[in-house]
């Protein structure tokens, strides 16, 4: 039974710990954006990149 009255209040702090970072996550904008991440993974960036290089490079030829 004593064990109860140190559980009770620290599982309270702990709930209000808990809920205080979710509104503080919510509050900075943490759930804003749910399906950007998991779409931009699925996109190539490689074929942008190459073509900037190879923009860059053709721009650095023409100067020389």
């Amino acid at each position: 039974m004593d064990v109860i009255y140190s559980l009770i209040p620290g599982m309270t702090v702990f709930g209000l710990v808990f809920v205080g970072i979710l509104i503080w996550a919510v509050k900075k904008g943490q759930y804003e954006d749910m399906e950007g991440n998991a779409s931009r993974i699925l996109l190539d960036d490689d074929e942008d990149a190459m073509l900037h290089n190879q923009s860059s490079a053709q721009q650095d030829a023409k100067k020389d």
